[in-house]
């Protein structure tokens, strides 16, 4: 039988019995006996208990508000002994929204509202596999990629599917640092029993970052008790990382083996099609009009996935007064000028530094005369840059990067030039440098 919201709100505060023990017996001994709207009508005992509810109604209400998922307030009564005896328990039931919210679910990140392309159709396959027979098929489930190219709309997509079947399944989606703060809180609170129980108890359990966990002794010890427990009782493991298992540094080995006992999946970048697509989703979501030969223009100039909905706003906004669809004219003019604008505001010495940062080359060194194919790489890259970026003249690049000769930096623009054009994986070094750059500036 599904515990009624009181007693299941008191189950989660059992830690008060320690803190505030009579707090902790006054709420045992109150009923809610309606609730209207947002308004919870609350019987009490006696005439004090009720004074003393009412010295922390605030701290009361926020703490059934954020149980429930919904701002509530509360009325304090106190009815005769008869009248409460015949009162049925109040009994709350969530909507969908609040069913996703309570188990730290985004609502657009669905299996439909999901781009699928060559790029990441494997672990599109594996999560939908995952999300119709947990604790059954890929068991722990991991998923690795870069920043921005779907891991955790993949993951939450598997506990929208099993909600939507069942909502009273107990899933949880949180971040590596969130379960490392839960259990430090419960640690700090004595409340590590019902902590254990919160999460051992899981059908399914999604932790994004991974990795986070990674060199913290106390949070791999529970985490390695928690993953077994959940998997020992049929439950589901879904986890995401920025790195394959066997690359997270000082991650423990029996962690490691855990995470590569079932299937890991790596998620590349997104290419040219799938970034189109997402573009197209995203304004589909947002009722924006847009061309798709603008939506096309768009995807080959912003390569990073999380930088596109921030792009497409920009463009709306300046379409708002027009009250036209976004077309391939206002996507060129966007882009000159953000051009020029980049232009006037990246420096040499922002260039240089970018640079020397991603391939951890030291300024000293490339300004040098080494010919470490590491410094020398990101020397060549550097007068690529000024060249292409500041459009400065051949003599100025070589006074900044301190060649003697001019013919230097001609040599070094045309072999970065060929090997973008060779290259793909060069290519999205180059541009991860430019989207630095652009973030920095």
């Amino acid at each position: 039988m599904q515990l009624s919201f009181w007693e299941s709100f008191l189950e989660s505060k059992k830690g008060l019995k320690i803190k505030n023990r009579i707090f902790y017996s006054i709420l045992r001994s109150a009923v809610p006996v309606e609730m209207h709207e947002n308004e919870i009508i609350m019987d009490c005992d006696s005439d004090g208990a009720k004074k003393y509810l009412e010295s922390k109604k605030s701290e009361l209400e926020e703490m059934i508000s954020l149980h429930i998922s919904k701002k509530i307030s509360l009325s304090l009564v106190v009815r005769e002994r008869k009248t409460r005896k015949e009162m049925p328990l109040l009994s709350f039931q969530p909507s969908a929204e609040d069913v996703f919210r309570r188990a730290g679910l985004d609502a657009h990140y669905t299996f439909e509202d999901f781009a699928v392309s060559s790029t990441n159709q494997v672990a599109f396959a594996a999560s939908q596999a995952v999300a119709q027979n947990p604790g059954i098929s890929y068991n722990p489930l991991f998923l690795y990629g870069g920043v921005g190219v779907g891991k955790t709309h993949l993951a939450q997509s598997i506990a929208h599917k099993i909600l939507d079947e069942n909502s009273e399944s107990k899933v949880i989606f949180c971040s590596g640092e969130r379960f490392m703060n839960d259990l430090i809180e419960s640690i700090r609170a004595k409340t590590t029993p019902s902590f254990r129980r919160k999460y051992r108890s899981l059908k399914l359990i999604i932790v994004d970052d991974i990795q986070f966990i990674a060199g913290k002794q106390t949070v791999q010890e529970e985490f390695f008790h928690t993953f077994n427990s959940i998997i020992s009782a049929g439950g589901q493991v879904v986890l995401t990382s920025d790195r394959h298992p066997h690359e997270i540094r000082n991650l423990e080995d029996r962690l490691r083996s855990r995470f590569s006992g079932g299937l890991i999946v790596d998620i590349q970048q997104p290419n040219f099609e799938l970034r189109s697509a997402i573009l197209l989703i995203k304004a589909r979501e947002k009722n924006i009009k847009i061309d798709i030969e603008a939506a096309n223009a768009i995807a080959e100039a912003v390569l990073d996935t999380r930088s596109l909905e921030g792009t497409l706003l920009s463009l709306y906004a300046r379409t708002l007064n027009h009250q036209k669809s976004i077309d391939l004219l206002v996507v060129e003019d966007f882009f000159q000028n953000s051009k020029e604008r980049t232009k006037k505001r990246i420096t040499p010495q922002d260039i240089i530094k970018t640079v020397c940062t991603f391939y951890n080359v030291k300024q000293s060194h490339l300004k040098g005369a080494s010919r470490m194919s590491r410094i020398a790489l990101a020397r060549q890259i550097v007068m690529y840059l000024l060249r292409k970026q500041l459009d400065l003249n051949l003599e100025e690049v070589a006074y900044i990067i301190r060649r003697k000769d001019h013919t230097t930096v001609m040599h070094a623009v045309s072999k970065i030039e060929n090997m973008l054009m060779r290259d793909t994986g060069f290519k999205e070094e180059v541009d991860s440098i430019m989207q630095s750059l652009s973030s920095s500036t």
